[in-house]
């Protein structure tokens, strides 16, 4: 009988790279207040965010994906051909099928570089580097690009108040690939289908499709207080816990880069882990909005252009949303 052969890869893997690409339109507050009958004070008091970036009609989300991956494989010093992974992090590609990811490889040229996309939301960007790491280090792949990318301006009905003034458009990626120490930390991640419907698309499709013209185009909803008690709380233990795997202290960390879902849950999170004053927090969301998967790329690269002095230093990172599903882990930032 013959032995089938395994891959075996290198021992350690880290972020060798980073980039991004954020919506060319500055949205302000102010834009938005009339159909939800609000103002600019109460969507900074409830979620610190002053404007977000979104992406004109005719930039696609494939697009910000695309100028992100560019900038991480230019910055990887990588050659092209030695990347053999790709793996696109979205809630909002125009098409079930086929993938953002293979479309992205094709227009990098990456091909025939494998390519999958993985619907996870805010967690996405966590749920790639867990399987980039363990591709790379499995032998599978040498080196993988992740990218979070994300359109969700497309997805906004302007007159719901649960979550359309969060929400912007762009996208962050790294490239994963083999390292003499360990880069990347045990990534803890999970998921509650008992809060499926937290997060939700007003509509499905096939209600939509058998609405007989009754039934709105699905856009995104959330039980605002529903999603506020569960990250905060919820959140917090895992966060503790992907510390501990890691064996890491909060005091090791140069930088915590949670997913920027809302101002008043970032600062939440700081007080309950108790981070010391040395640790720079990510909240990139004031000026980006919330971008689903694309947030933490997005607020590493913001810090690490803002803060140079933090690359090569350990970050947390933890995404979590719609499904309800969360991951983390600790990096070492490029």
């Amino acid at each position: 009988m013959a032995h089938l052969v395994q891959t075996q890869g290198p021992a350690h893997t880290r972020l060798l790279s980073i980039g991004a690409s954020r919506g060319n339109l500055n949205v302000p507050n102010d834009d938005l207040v009339g159909p939800i009958d609000s103002s600019d004070e109460w969507i900074r008091q409830r979620t610190g965010i002053v404007q977000r970036r979104r992406a004109s009609e005719d930039i696609a989300a494939v697009d910000l994906a695309v100028a992100a991956a560019d900038e991480a494989i230019v910055r990887s010093g990588l050659a092209r051909e030695d990347i053999d992974g790709v793996i696109i992090s979205t809630i909002s590609n125009v098409a079930v099928t086929p993938s953002m990811a293979s479309l992205a490889a094709h227009r990098l040229g990456l091909s025939p570089a494998a390519a999958f996309d993985i619907s996870a939301a805010c967690a996405g960007y966590v749920y790639g580097v867990a399987q980039a790491d363990a591709l790379v280090r499995s032998g599978v792949c040498k080196n993988v690009v992740v990218i979070g990318a994300e359109k969700l301006s497309e997805l906004v009905d302007p007159t719901d108040r649960s979550i359309s003034f969060l929400l912007g458009d762009g996208a962050g990626a790294v490239v994963v690939g083999a390292a003499d120490h360990a880069g990347i930390g045990p990534t803890v991640w999970g998921s509650d289908g008992e809060k499926w419907d937290a997060i939700r698309m007003s509509t499905t499709f096939q209600e939509y499709r058998h609405g007989g013209g009754e039934v709105e185009w699905p856009t995104l909803r959330q039980d605002g207080q529903t999603v506020f008690r569960w990250a905060v709380w919820e959140m917090a233990k895992v966060a503790r816990n992907t510390l501990e795997q890691s064996g890491v202290d909060v005091a090791d960390l140069a930088a915590f880069i949670p997913h920027q879902a809302n101002m008043r849950i970032i600062d939440e999170f700081a007080k309950q882990l108790k981070l010391p004053e040395s640790v720079v927090v990510a909240r990139d969301i004031e000026m980006q909005g919330n971008t689903s998967a694309a947030s933490i790329p997005l607020a590493m690269h913001a810090l690490l252009e803002e803060h140079p002095e933090l690359s090569g230093g350990l970050a947390l990172t933890i995404g979590f949303g719609a499904g309800l599903v969360y991951g983390a882990q600790i990096v070492e930032m490029p």
